[in-house]
């Protein structure tokens, strides 16, 4: 943390950092993709699949046999990747992972990733409390739509290069722990999640950079100030622009994502006329880092062995 290259007063250490970084993007999908040897991967197909996530904060992979895979071998390729401690959100299956289909229940409130909509670019739990942030997320592929629902992701540290490069004031502005506001959820009149606050950018204590991040434009509350209001324009604008940086995948059966949260959305998609051909995705979200060391989860998070 002392000599962090995302504390604007680093600059040295930020300018190594920035130039190794960018020499390993743009990225192309074939260099960030792993092809399993099978339903338990080898000892080195779980290395080269953490050097991806070191490198490019993502990595993608493909099983063999996508007909073989079912929630436990999800579950043991998360664990062998250091994602342990599960958080059990409020549309969350009793093992904690989320089946992400075009669906109807009174839990699910009006939640758009179980809609055909499109989703717009976001990191994982950003309304979740302090104590509980979201900082490994898992994506597997069980059956893919009849027509879109393709997936962009950008790597969250791109995304703070390019506001320090534009300008250092967004990324104090982004730093403040008031810069974020999420109100409260209430549902049938109960709040299921109080109201939460907190920046944007933050540092772990392994020096590791935690984004918290929605461009949705209801239920968020910016700071308002000249230097907030700018980066959260700022990157709106991104997310409209062509970029080298976004990388574009549509997940087909057997295939998956595994992440430290990176920015994501998702396009609009027409799902198969049959329900049970439809649209269905697990999802896994995850206190840890990939590959990192495992304190004790807070109450609400499953730890799977």
């Amino acid at each position: 943390m002392n000599h962090s290259p995302f504390l604007l007063q680093h600059t040295t250490a930020y300018q190594r950092w920035r130039d190794q970084k960018l020499a390993h993007w743009p990225a192309d999908k074939a260099s960030l993709l792993t092809e399993l040897d099978g339903p338990q991967p080898a000892a080195h197909t779980i290395q080269r699949l953490k050097a991806t996530v070191r490198q490019h904060n993502m990595a993608f992979y493909r099983f063999p046999a996508p007909e073989q895979i079912g929630r436990p071998e999800v579950h043991a390729l998360a664990t062998r990747m250091g994602l342990i401690h599960l958080h059990a959100n409020l549309c969350a299956d009793p093992d904690s992972l989320s089946a992400i289909q075009v669906t109807r229940h009174e839990n699910q409130h009006d939640y758009i990733p179980y809609t055909d909509r499109q989703l717009s670019w976001h990191t994982d739990g950003y309304y979740q409390a302090p104590a509980e942030q979201i900082h490994g997320m898992l994506l597997h592929c069980v059956r893919p739509a009849r027509q879109g629902g393709e997936s962009r992701f950008m790597d969250h540290e791109i995304a703070y290069i390019l506001l320090r490069e534009a300008d250092p004031a967004f990324i104090t502005a982004l730093m403040h722990p008031q810069t974020l506001t999420i109100p409260a959820n209430i549902l049938h009149g109960k709040i299921i999640r109080p109201r939460q606050h907190g920046p944007v950018f933050s540092i772990n204590p392994d020096g590791s950079l935690h984004m918290r991040y929605s461009a949705r434009q209801k239920n968020i509350l910016w700071r308002r100030d000249p230097a907030t209001q700018a980066a959260a324009a700022f990157l709106l604008q991104l997310w409209e622009q062509d970029s080298p940086w976004k990388v574009q995948y549509r997940l087909q059966a057997g295939e998956g994502v595994l992440c430290n949260n990176v920015l994501h959305c998702r396009s609009g998609f027409v799902d198969h006329d049959e329900p049970q051909q439809g649209r269905l995705l697990y999802r896994g979200r995850y206190t840890d880092r990939v590959g990192q060391d495992h304190p004790a989860p807070p109450p609400s998070f499953k730890t799977l062995s």
